[in-house]
């Protein structure tokens, strides 16, 4: 192998690992190699900079015998570079049907979680792969057909996590002018050739034509993955100052902001999409919440995670909820309960023992005017109760609006149902005036809100 020393050009493909820091010469790396000319080029330089690496090959079942000569290659591979080498054989077309995927991502997602059980299982700092300059072509035009936005523009990076690509350095004619001069031996991939896949159509019928138009494409398209990459830096810093701006954010995760200075935003499509993406919000549902902050108050727009809330002069965005339980919970007049990830403490005490506290979180109630069993539960159109330190009756409805409750927050605000259907307490917010303690009071009824949705 010493006489492939020379066209590999060893101090270019060491000098582009210690410019982006991809791996010190001490560490061990795992090369996932398929037998193509990319990654056997890419263990032939690992192998001539005497560097300490392993081989693992994935058999994905796809292609019959080629399959399993190029599991067999590279085999024999490892074996005369005399290093460690680890193979697989996966159930492709099993996997994408049972989760509904096509082969591609099968192979993908088969692939890389393999990879990383033998890089933890073996001791491995590194996974390494073989993509180079054509690659990252191809893949920003695939994420520019998608519409992935500026972080789909930057290319592939040389180093993410553990997953290094020590040969971006090099172009496809770059490659393959060192593989044929140097006649190292390859298996080829025939569904290389086939343009049944996106990329192969990308890399077979659109790219050629681009380099007619600009022989340099694949220098020009790493200059502009810098650029877009450097404009990513920019625009996550300026939404970053945004959203510590904008986002007033509470112990439970919920966040409000204000639709004022949302609609302020410019340019806003850009800005909002940076701002809540991170939240799995598509740009068509944030097109449509765009156009309703004016005067859809109430309506909700939901991602696969978080919904955003419109609410008057604020929206909201939280988690979505999950088992949050809406039904009745009857309360014990001595011990604690849990509803709605609140948490409440019950006791009962003699006018004696009694100490007077002032607080939203805690109702004392007259024991003998309630009628059991009591509830909890959540609020419903057409629930009125008699706030104390108000005249006269008011529809809870009201009363939420009155005191600037998020919608989104509605649902989990607890409700305590007398016996008699009577609506004892707003839970944390407001009792009713009814049942309150005088000088006839003979017992007390306690209930203590511990923990509260709106800290």
């Amino acid at each position: 192998m010493a006489s492939i020393r020379s066209m590999l050009n060893l101090s270019a493909f060491q000098a582009f690992i210690k410019e982006h820091q991809l791996f010190n010469p001490e560490q061990q790396v795992l090369l996932a190699v398929s037998g193509g000319r990319d990654s056997v080029l890419m263990a032939h330089y690992f192998k001539q900079s005497a560097l300490n690496f392993g081989i693992a090959h994935c058999n994905f079942s796809l292609r019959g015998k080629e399959s399993e000569a190029e599991e067999q290659f590279t085999a024999a591979l490892a074996a005369e570079m005399e290093i460690a080498f680890y193979s697989t054989i996966f159930d492709t077309r099993g996997y994408a049907s049972e989760n509904g995927i096509s082969l591609q991502m099968a192979a993908r997602d088969l692939r890389y979680q393999w990879l990383e059980e033998i890089r933890a299982d073996f001791g491995y700092q590194y996974i390494s792969l073989a993509h180079h300059q054509n690659d990252t072509v191809e893949t920003m035009l695939l994420n520019l057909t998608r519409g992935t936005g500026i972080a789909g523009l930057h290319g592939i990076r040389p180093k993410r996590n553990k997953l290094i690509r020590p040969l971006l350095f090099l172009n496809r004619n770059e490659i393959d002018e060192i593989v044929v001069n140097e006649n190292i031996a390859f298996r080829d991939d025939t569904s290389n050739g086939s343009t049944k896949y996106a990329r192969n159509k990308i890399r077979l019928k659109v790219i050629p034509v681009l380099k007619e138009l600009n022989p340099q494409l694949e220098n020009t398209f790493l200059k502009n993955a810098k650029r877009f990459s450097e404009m990513e830096i920019i625009l996550q810093q300026k939404t970053d100052e945004l959203k510590q701006e904008l986002f007033q954010q509470s112990k439970n995760g919920e966040i409000t902001i204000s639709i004022k200075k949302i609609s302020e935003l410019h340019p806003i499509d850009l800005l909002m999409f940076s701002l809540f993406s991170a939240f799995n919000f598509t740009e068509a549902v944030l097109g449509d919440l765009k156009k309703g902050l004016k005067n859809q108050s109430g309506k909700i727009f939901a991602s696969i995670s978080h919904q955003i809330t419109i609410d008057r002069e604020n929206l909201f965005l939280c988690p979505i909820a999950k088992g949050y339980e809406s039904e009745e919970i009857l309360i014990d007049l001595d011990g604690e309960i849990s509803w709605n990830g609140n948490h409440f403490k019950s006791e009962l005490l003699p006018v004696s023992a009694f100490r007077n506290k002032t607080n939203n979180n805690i109702v004392q109630l007259d024991y003998h005017l309630l009628v059991l069993p009591l509830k909890m539960r959540s609020w419903r159109n057409g629930d009125y109760f008699y706030p104390f330190g108000m005249k006269g009756r008011k529809k809870l409805s009201n009363f939420f609006i009155e005191q600037k409750i998020p919608l989104v927050r509605k649902e989990k605000i607890g409700v305590l149902e007398n016996g008699n259907g009577d609506i004892l307490w707003i839970a944390g917010l407001r009792p009713d005036s009814r049942y309150k303690i005088t000088s006839k009071t003979e017992k007390i009824f306690i209930l203590e809100k511990q923990t509260s949705d709106e800290n």
